[in-house]
């Protein structure tokens, strides 16, 4: 089908300059190294001084270069899997593949925004496009007509519902934290905002997919049909998201950073997401050849 045609050629697009971007961040060390400027604010920060992330601050940087490591060596692997295992007619596969893209274009997304300028803009430009096609692509081809029906009577509603409200309020109540008290205290930029315009992580988070993970729990908790498309697709994304992010506090913990309670916090979502999403794909039964 010309459908499936167009969602396997964009993925191609995407792995291969998923493993360029990738790659460049983690194997890519030249430049001089750590240098301190002075900010607009007039605060002094260290920037890491290597690689594509030279112009990065030395506290967010290790994080991308983390990151890189799970695209690479998870979320590629996870895209080819799930590509393949979707083009044999699996809706198991085509869950797997949404939720896969979701994490690659919710990861090019903040990589555009956040990422000081560097070599790999296009790349992330293209990455973002292909990925946002990709992505809607494959949730367009669902039936929600049916969809329900594809999930067995034992299957944990409340339980993974409820994950997903409880996710979204703690990692909300924990982004809150950086951003109410200098809001209180008068100085009103917090300190994590460094030499960069705002707060990404934290703005998208809170805008948009925190408020996505409420809804699709509470929604699928009152089992209405479209989120039996976006709980699974959801789980899927927020595993492989906290295996990144548990790389990331790792190695911001190596470079000596305080990680106190995201040490404990991100990688207990993230077994509890990968949990939740081995329940799921547990409980879906197999339509014969729906994506043929």
């Amino acid at each position: 089908m010309k459908y499936r045609k167009s969602i396997t050629i964009l993925s191609s697009i995407i792995i291969i300059l998923a493993v360029v971007a990738a790659s460049m961040s983690v194997f890519s060390t030249g430049s001089p190294g750590p240098y301190d400027i002075e900010t607009v604010r007039g605060e002094t920060v260290t920037v890491y001084g290597k690689g594509p992330y030279k112009h990065m601050s030395e506290d967010v940087a290790p994080q991308g270069i983390a990151q890189g490591y799970i695209t690479l060596f998870v979320g590629v692997p996870l895209l080819i899997l799930s590509l393949v295992w979707a083009r044999r007619g699996s809706l198991k596969g085509r869950f797997l593949l949404a939720g896969t893209l979701g994490y690659f274009l919710v990861t090019y997304l903040f990589y555009l925004v956040m990422g000081m300028y560097n070599v790999l803009f296009l790349v992330y430009v293209i990455l973002l496009g292909t990925t946002f096609f990709a992505f809607a692509q494959t949730l367009l081809s669902f039936d929600l007509t049916n969809i329900a029906e594809r999930f067995s009577e034992s299957t944990p509603i409340k339980f993974i519902g409820g994950f997903l409200v409880f996710n979204s309020m703690a990692i909300g109540l924990m982004w809150l934290q950086v951003v109410v008290p200098p809001l209180v205290n008068g100085s009103i930029i917090p300190g994590q905002v460094e030499h960069y315009t705002t707060l990404i992580v934290q703005g998208l988070d809170l805008g948009l997919l925190l408020p996505l993970s409420f809804v699709s729990g509470l929604l699928f908790i009152r089992r209405k049909p479209f989120e039996y498309l976006l709980t699974p697709m959801y789980f899927i994304f927020l595993s492989i998201l906290m295996v990144a992010l548990t790389a990331k506090v790792i190695a911001m913990g190596m470079f000596g950073q305080h990680i106190v309670p995201a040490i404990v916090i991100i990688p207990f979502f993230g077994m509890v997401s990968i949990f939740c999403s081995v329940l799921i794909f547990k409980n879906i039964r197999e339509p014969a050849h729906e994506y043929a």
